[in-house]
């Protein structure tokens, strides 16, 4: 199983992908196989064509299981996030791909905004998320506590999608 995340924040090496990290490993068991940084893919994004986009791309498009993270802003995901997943192809870019959507922001406010903005989106593009979001409070995300509980219910429902999705080619 080839495990990716992708952290959608604007500043690289940032807390939303160290707790990415955290929940792919929590549930795989492992480091992730695979990082994409979508700020450092830099102006790129804004265009169409770029062969370094268009590999991070194809490399989350060849996963089995991606955590897809992002902060809060402005209630929502972060643009940069969004100019990358505007990158993949219609309803059939994430086919055969489980996600994770993973959110981080200062307090309960927005604890939905995993489910409600960006599984939709995900789901669009042809991903399986067989979960509810996950929302973590940007100062605790470290800590096993924060992302114990929704692991414990959803480990085994991730892993078994992201092991047989790929197969049957998608949702």
């Amino acid at each position: 199983m080839i495990v990716t995340v992708v952290a959608g924040n604007p500043k690289p090496a940032s807390r939303t992908l160290d707790a990415a990290r955290h929940v792919a490993e929590a549930l795989a068991g492992r480091a992730p196989d695979r990082e994409v940084d979508v700020v450092t893919l830099g102006p790129s994004l804004l265009g169409w064509g770029d062969e370094t986009v268009k590999a991070a791309v194809d490399l989350v498009a060849g996963s089995d299981l991606v955590v897809v993270a992002s902060p809060t802003y402005k209630a929502s995901y972060t643009g940069v996030l969004k100019c990358f997943l505007d990158q993949f192809a219609g309803a059939t870019g994430l086919a055969g791909v489980t996600v994770v959507p993973l959110m981080l922001g200062a307090g309960p406010t927005h604890a939905l905004a995993p489910e409600l903005l960006l599984k939709p989106v995900l789901v669009e593009l042809g991903a399986t998320a067989p979960t509810q979001g996950l929302y973590l409070n940007e100062k605790l995300y470290a800590e096993p506590e924060a992302y114990a509980g929704w692991v414990g219910q959803w480990k085994d429902v991730v892993l078994a999608c992201a092991t047989t999705t790929r197969s049957t080619g998608g949702s």
